[in-house]
């Protein structure tokens, strides 16, 4: 196990290497930059600003500059922001956003779990073509119609929640249910073709003629088997929800990284856009390495070579 984790942090590194310099390439050769947007900058105050930041180098010993920073840590400044470090940023944001994918991510496999066990018991019946079919409406309604959708419905019409902030636990509620009910059709389906090809395999036969009730069949003999492709979607589905709170947090106006993310892409805030895209890609490799320590605690066949 060990020898497993060390293989996979050693593997980390050229990946974010790679990454790093794909953006920091992709945000050079991209027109305009981050001072463009200011109000009618003399030349004098613009040189002077590009000269602060190292605009004003060669390519190339910006690039190395900008990993050396990275090497210790120091993820820059924000042109946007100039009284903050992306460090700063990222801090305070962070913990909103990974808040926001938490609660979805509950909501994505109650939702998801429950519909899934639901139709695999029930494979054929009302309760197992109900379900699905309410999962491929959720696959087809993207994340910025949902939002507002649920915003005229329960905020607007029934005054149950806000309509935008991130201050009392109800505003919690429509984020967390635009993000996660996309998600939740996705492990609805997993979860019954799981079931389904475990509830058909002949120990659940045994079981079934040993006696034993439908749920400890469920529970006891076939959960821990049928979750196997859910448990492998978790990884990309953690990715998918941070990245896709960026919508979620502009429509509901919530105070996350993904609003500072979407800003600096606009901005071309060099330094805020690299850290950014830093920080997700580190959290990303760290929760598929937790995905697959999970998959082999699920199925003993796996080996970790």
């Amino acid at each position: 196990m060990v020898r497993f984790i060390l293989r996979r942090v050693l593997e980390m590194i050229p990946v974010l290497f790679i990454i790093a310099t794909v953006t920091f390439f992709m945000m050079r050769l991209a027109p305009g930059g981050p001072f463009d947007q200011e109000k009618q900058l003399s030349k004098e105050i613009r040189a002077r600003l590009e000269a602060h930041y190292g605009l004003d180098l060669p390519l190339y010993k910006q690039y190395f500059r900008q990993m050396g920073h990275l090497l210790v840590g120091d993820l820059g400044p924000s042109f946007k922001y100039p009284s903050r470090t992306v460090n700063e940023i990222i801090a305070d944001s962070f913990p909103v956003s990974l808040e926001l994918g938490m609660e979805s991510l509950l909501v994505a496999l109650f939702l998801g779990l429950t519909a899934g066990m639901v139709a695999a018991v029930k494979h054929n019946t009302a309760l197992d073509h109900v379900p699905m079919s309410l999962s491929m409406m959720g696959l087809c309604i993207p994340t910025f119609v949902m939002g507002p959708l649920l915003i005229s419905a329960f905020a607007l019409h029934l005054e149950w929640f806000n309509a935008a902030g991130w201050f009392f636990p109800r505003d919690r509620v429509l984020p967390a249910i635009t993000l996660g009910a996309y998600y939740a059709a996705y492990i609805a389906r997993l979860t019954r073709g799981g079931l389904l090809e475990i509830l058909s395999l002949d120990f659940i036969r045994t079981a079934r003629a040993k006696g034993a009730s439908p749920a400890r069949i469920l529970f006891r003999h076939s959960l821990r088997g049928g979750l196997l492709p859910v448990v492998s979607f978790l990884g990309p589905a953690i990715a998918g929800l941070l990245t896709g709170s960026f919508v979620v947090e502009t429509i509901f106006g919530i105070p996350g990284l993904g609003r500072y993310f979407v800003t600096a892409a606009f901005n071309r805030d060099y330094f805020m856009l690299m850290g950014a895209v830093l920080f997700y890609a580190t959290f990303v490799i760290i929760m598929n390495l937790v995905v697959d320590i999970v998959l082999v605690w699920l199925d003993p066949k796996l080996r970790l070579e």
